[in-house]
């Protein structure tokens, strides 16, 4: 596999992840998965990234990026043993050059819901601190 055979397998498999969840990814988005100065893969990053530059902020599509490469491993990996075989080719082989797919592939995704994500660990730590609080009056009533 060669660094082009290996964006071409990660660009359809994000760009059907974008379909099945229903998320827009326009076609300059998974052209901008291709970018890198490091080999021919990418037909002229520059102007390439002029381009995107003009219409996307790098700050909301770098995450949107990484969340749809996530969820499309992880559909890979419990649907298709030999796509998750290619994929796993496909980030080897891009690692031997500087790519900017593997950037998004190996930034954590963001969630959806960052409220909710940050309301969980609280919401965990006040049910300790009230199971902590009864205990000590159940305690203290016992005669203790």
């Amino acid at each position: 596999m060669n660094p082009k055979q290996a964006k071409d397998f990660l660009v359809q498999q994000v760009k059907e992840q974008a379909r099945l969840d229903g998320i827009s990814l326009s076609e300059l988005e998974a052209r901008m998965m291709y970018f890198t100065e490091s080999d021919d893969s990418c037909e002229n990053p520059l102007k390439l990234n002029e381009e995107f530059e003009a219409k996307y902020d790098t700050a909301e599509y770098e995450p949107k990026v990484s969340r749809l490469l996530h969820r499309a491993y992880q559909r890979l990996k419990d649907e298709n043993p030999e796509n998750k075989r290619n994929w796993s080719l496909a980030i080897q082989t891009l690692r031997k050059g500087d790519h900017y797919v593997l950037v998004l592939w190996d930034v954590a995704p963001q969630s959806d819901h960052p409220m909710r994500d940050f309301f969980k660990p609280f919401n965990i730590g006040l049910l300790i601190a009230v199971g902590i609080f009864v205990a000590i009056v159940l305690y203290h009533f016992a005669g203790h």
